[in-house]
């Protein structure tokens, strides 16, 4: 099943490449003309993994008597978003690095490795940014099944 869904994402025209580069400079523009897109996706599951994280402090503030996930002070929230993202650029960039140094070792048996590479780091990126909701919802979700209910 996960292998469908990647290669049925794959298909996209985002994650293809129309003609064969022809030197670094291809390379590094396939890239950079997808990381304004690469950077909604991510931003979108953080945005929505927030949105979790948030409605899921707001009930256990209420049901158990403490916000699960939300830092103390809030502002350590900001800072982490901040740093995510400049990581996730970083991790980004790596991606096109790693592909003209893969293409000056292995040549044309690197022909796929940018397709590839983008297709699985942006999938991975967007899995890993909904991670601290998933983890979050699940301790939430426990503390509220076993708290001792009062009659």
């Amino acid at each position: 099943m996960f292998h469908s869904a990647i290669a049925s994402l794959a298909r996209y025209r985002l994650f293809q490449r129309a003609q064969k580069p022809r030197g670094a400079i291809d390379i590094i523009l396939w890239w950079e003309a997808r990381r304004i897109p690469y950077n909604l996706i991510v931003g979108s599951a953080g945005v929505i993994s927030s949105i979790l994280i948030l409605g899921t402090a707001f009930l256990t503030e209420r049901i158990v008597g403490e916000a699960i996930g939300l830092p103390d002070p809030p502002f350590f929230a900001i800072v982490a978003v901040i740093a995510y993202g400049v990581m996730a650029n970083i991790c980004f960039t790596v991606g096109w690095i790693a592909e003209l140094v893969g293409r000056r070792v292995w040549g044309d048996r690197a022909e796929a490795f940018g397709e590839i590479a983008f297709t699985m780091g942006t999938i991975f990126s967007a899995l890993l940014t909904l991670l601290p909701a998933a983890l979050i919802l699940s301790i939430g979700a426990y503390s509220i099944l076993t708290r001792e209910w009062k009659h």
